[in-house]
């Protein structure tokens, strides 16, 4: 999946500046975006997605433009699936419900197909047994599950993940990151940012390293770990061994 951008910026007002101006362009399959809190990674995923609108710049994903307009945005949208933090699930609707009411009102499926297909993801993330059960009933891992499935139902040419991991416990993490590699290995592209460095590191084919809204490090995501080039990458990387987090 070929992304570009090129003098992308995000600012909310003259002293809050997200994303310094930025340029990109490569093809990707698996990308990690990592880096510290308040770098601009959340930001970055979101103007991919559509979501957000730079401030200046212009944002190309698949051959195709950000558009600017909102009906326009409606429909680059479609393209995409997003999975974030706490998932977003409905709270009131089952997890089939989830999976199955997009795929009817946003991308026109009709009941039959959809309850298919929602049923289809449900067996194969391991949750053929839980479709009933609203997301209160269902463990955090569940409910990313439930939640990944619902981006993927629709068949995206990109999934764009927001730290779908950091209300986790280890053992649902573990369960989550999974899936993801799961998918990887099927042919999904993504996009993820995540603090999670052995998944960014061996599972992601390319990794991007913001800090204080630049993108300081673009490479192979074996050789950045392996060879930091600036001393922002280094003592990051450093911080986290220091907790004995492993990367290696």
């Amino acid at each position: 999946m070929k992304i570009e951008f090129q003098g992308l910026t995000k600012q909310y007002d003259a002293e809050h500046v997200v994303l310094k101006p930025m340029d990109f362009s490569d093809d990707i399959h698996t990308l990690a975006i990592i880096g510290p809190s308040g770098g601009g990674k959340s930001t970055l995923l979101r103007i991919l997605g559509g979501l957000l609108l730079p401030t200046a710049g212009r944002v190309s994903v698949g051959g195709e433009e950000l558009p600017m307009d909102e009906k326009a945005l409606q429909k680059y949208r479609q393209g995409l699936g997003f999975v974030f933090q706490q998932g977003g699930l409905f709270r009131h609707l089952s997890a089939m419900e989830n999976i199955a009411l997009p795929l009817e009102q946003v991308h026109r499926f009709t009941r039959q197909e959809a309850v298919r297909r929602a049923e289809e993801l449900l067996e194969r993330f391991g949750l053929g047994a839980d479709g009933k059960k609203k997301p209160a009933a269902l463990s955090g891992g569940q409910q990313q599950r439930v939640a990944i499935a619902r981006a993927v139902a629709a068949k995206p040419r990109l999934l764009l993940l927001d730290e779908p991991t950091s209300a986790l416990d280890p053992e649902y993490t573990n369960e989550v990151l999974d899936v993801i590699n799961e998918l990887k290995n099927e042919g999904m592209d993504f996009v993820i940012v995540t603090h999670e460095m052995g998944f960014a590191r061996h599972a992601c084919e390319k990794a991007a390293f913001l800090y204080d809204g630049f993108l300081l490090e673009y490479d192979d995501s074996a050789s950045m770990f392996a060879h930091p080039k600036t001393k922002q990458l280094d003592r990051f990387l450093g911080r986290l061994l220091e907790w004995n987090v492993s990367v290696k």
